[in-house]
């Protein structure tokens, strides 16, 4: 085939890039086309996206990407995040950031009307205070204008597909992470949703990975998974149907790729969560807290003038002995920003543990906390699914810290494949390149990724 292009926009939760996916019918080749920041603004205590500044970064992308002839747009983003709009489908105000302090409380306030198990029955997704479901009763529960004004409910990626295309729809695999909907029934939890006084009027249609929503200026705009993890595991590399991944960054997903949503005893009481994945899969799996301690303690050390880059970092902890000490990474007092270091202080003094003294103590603690976590995470989901795993790949941006990759295969005691960095991009591509007919399935696209030599494989050393 004649190479063929496609723009994946992919946006977390630091940053977002516009990508150009060029495909010949064997290979993928990518370029970076355009990244820009996403930034959070506090407004009086509240935590604010800036998406028009989102929307304008994304219009420069496109702009650039046209001179590439491309046949497509995918979309993806981070999760949880929504956007009201009116009757006009004008945007009501500015989406409110997940870390904002508006959630606390409510995960109490919703089990009062709808028992916790009832709930994970219903939506088979893990308790967390940063679902938008939580973030939903927040407006019940204060009564919020913009609540009794809002005609459409659209996730992140829902509204930037809407401004491109005009056709207000929600993706499937965001769709799920809402802890809004009914795997069971494969729609919207209305009748737990109405118990809750959230308006189920407003939820719009939800649609598969692969759907094209229209075009922007004669460009097709195909819903690809518009999770960014969704993404991710689409781009993993393998050809192993038993195998896990972790999409590591800000967060680190821990999973497995199921072919139904599991809500048995076990996995309740694991608070594991089932998100929608391509093809009709669930990931089964865990959010773990993942490198925002990390980014956390280098801004509680830049404010105090000692500067790092995420290398430095890397290297203290290297010389660092291990202060052997198994943190609880998912405690809710490492969620909001803040000065961790003294959070991290404050966990060990509560646990009858010594604190960690220097930073590359403090960073070395926090990379061998994650590695132990991810070993508990991956044994207690193969419990649950009852399925072993001989392959573990990680992908996403926390590919680069080596130190906690080789500190995962020492956990595991299994090699660990790391790569792409990509896979989210590549993700996204390949459901746009299926959508287009131009590749047969994701077992196809995986192999294909797999065989861009792009991964690196870390050997269990020594034991934790």
């Amino acid at each position: 085939m004649a190479r063929k292009t496609v723009l994946a926009i992919d946006i977390g939760a630091e940053s977002g890039r516009v990508m150009a996916v060029h495909f010949d019918g064997s290979r993928f080749d990518l370029e970076e086309l355009h990244r820009f920041s996403n930034p959070v603004t506090s407004v009086h205590g509240t935590l604010y996206w800036d998406m028009l500044h989102l929307w304008r970064s994304i219009q420069q992308g496109i702009e650039i990407g046209k001179a590439h002839n491309p046949v497509s747009i995918g979309v993806d983003t981070w999760a949880v995040d929504f956007a009201l709009l009116d009757s006009q489908g004008s945007l009501l105000g500015n989406p409110v950031m997940y870390r904002d302090a508006r959630t606390f409380g409510m995960m109490e306030a919703v089990y009062e009307r709808v028992p916790r198990r009832e709930v994970f029955a219903q939506t088979g997704i893990q308790m967390m205070p940063i679902n938008t479901l939580y973030q939903m009763v927040s407006l019940v529960t204060l009564r919020s204008p913009l609540l009794a004004a809002a005609h459409t409910f659209l996730t992140i990626p829902d509204l930037l597909n809407y401004w491109l295309t005009g056709v207000k729809a929600c993706e499937f695999t965001n769709a799920t992470t809402t802890q809004m909907f009914n795997p069971r029934t494969g729609t919207w939890a209305d009748a737990m949703l109405s118990r809750l006084n959230i308006p189920t009027r407003i939820l719009p249609e939800i649609v598969s990975p692969g759907t094209r929503l229209g075009t922007y200026d004669g460009i097709p705009v195909i819903a690809p998974a518009t999770h960014d993890t969704g993404s991710a595991v689409a781009g993993v590399p393998t050809t192993r149907q038993n195998f896990a991944y972790i999409s590591s960054g800000t967060w680190s997903l821990v999973g497995l790729e199921v072919p139904q949503a599991i809500l048995s005893d076990a996995a309740f009481e694991a608070n594991v969560t089932n998100e929608g994945g391509v093809e009709g899969t669930y990931r089964l799996l865990k959010n773990v807290m993942g490198l925002w301690i990390l980014q956390q303690c280098r801004a509680a050390w830049a404010q105090h003038g000692i500067t790092y880059s995420y290398n430095d970092l890397v290297a203290l902890a290297t010389k660092a002995e291990s202060p052997r000490i198994h943190l609880d990474v998912d405690d809710v007092r490492f969620l909001s920003a803040g000065d961790h270091p003294q959070r991290i202080r404050e966990w060990c003094s509560e646990h009858g543990s010594v604190a960690p003294q220097s930073h590359g103590q403090i960073v070395r603690c926090v990379l061998e906390s994650l590695a132990l976590t991810y070993r508990d995470t991956l044994a207690r989901l193969q419990t649950i699914a009852g399925q072993s795993i001989d392959a573990l790949h990680i992908v996403g941006g926390g590919t680069q810290n080596e130190l906690l990759n080789q500190l995962t295969a020492d956990a595991l005691g299994l090699p660990v494949t790391t790569g792409p960095a990509e896979a989210t991009v590549l993700g996204n591509a390949a459901v746009q390149f299926i959508a287009l007919g131009d590749l047969a399935s994701i077992a196809q696209a995986r192999q294909m990724i797999a065989d861009m030599d792009v991964t690196k494989t870390y050997a269990p050393m020594k034991g934790m």
